[in-house]
């Protein structure tokens, strides 16, 4: 269920991206009419609104997930944290300067930002971010949690490198394949790698009984 609310606002923006590409011209008025203020001068071209609007789309459902986990009383987790404070931050520069390249770097960064903590956590501090986050379901012998931290370090850093290359060599001028690979591509490696982990791990996980 978790998996699911945290694709809305991937979702959310591939949608976004899609319904502004089909009615450009719509998208432009829109954007030089109610958001000049928020633009590099003042004003975008039909090309350039489906990625401003979807970017925009992406930062208000990223503030919206937040906003409804704090009002049912949760904690919200530190990773969605990062993800806004990402998406403000290349999200803005990408509405701003109305380049969609900003938006594609945000991913990567995210990925090798993740990598880089799992990493450093554990050779610098001695913590285990891993065993910390899924201590409580699931009991491992302490080698298989060293094991577990780093094969997510790898995913995160390909990741990251997948979407580079994917973003700016395979699909450079293509952002129509790239949002797409975003929504659904990088979605389902996730998927893919998580249900794997979970099968390799059920056998460690703990009545709840």
């Amino acid at each position: 269920m978790k998996f699911l609310f945290d694709l809305i606002p991937v979702l959310l923006f591939f949608a976004s991206y899609k319904l502004a590409g089909w009615n450009a011209d719509a998208a432009q008025h829109f954007i030089n009419t109610h958001m000049s203020g928020m633009i590099s001068g003042g004003s975008v071209t039909a090309e350039q609104s489906p990625i401003v609007i979807a970017t925009l789309v992406g930062i208000l459902a990223t503030m919206a997930q937040i906003a409804w986990i704090k009002l049912r009383g949760r904690k919200v987790d530190g990773v969605l944290w990062v993800s806004l404070a990402m998406f403000v931050v290349f999200g803005g520069l990408t509405i701003y300067l109305h380049d969609e390249d900003f938006i594609k770097w945000k991913l990567s960064i995210v990925y090798w930002l993740f990598a880089a903590v799992l990493l450093f956590s554990d050779l610098l501090f001695k913590k285990n971010l891993m065993r910390k986050s899924m201590q409580e379901i699931i009991d491992l012998p302490e080698p298989i949690w060293g094991r577990l931290n780093m094969v997510w370090v790898i995913f995160f850093a390909f990741m990251g490198a997948l979407n580079w290359y994917l973003a700016f060599v395979l699909f450079k001028g293509n952002t129509d394949a790239w949002v797409s690979f975003k929504a659904f591509g990088s979605t389902g490696i996730m998927f893919v790698f998580i249900v794997a982990q979970t099968i390799y791990l059920s056998r460690h996980i703990k009545d709840q009984a």
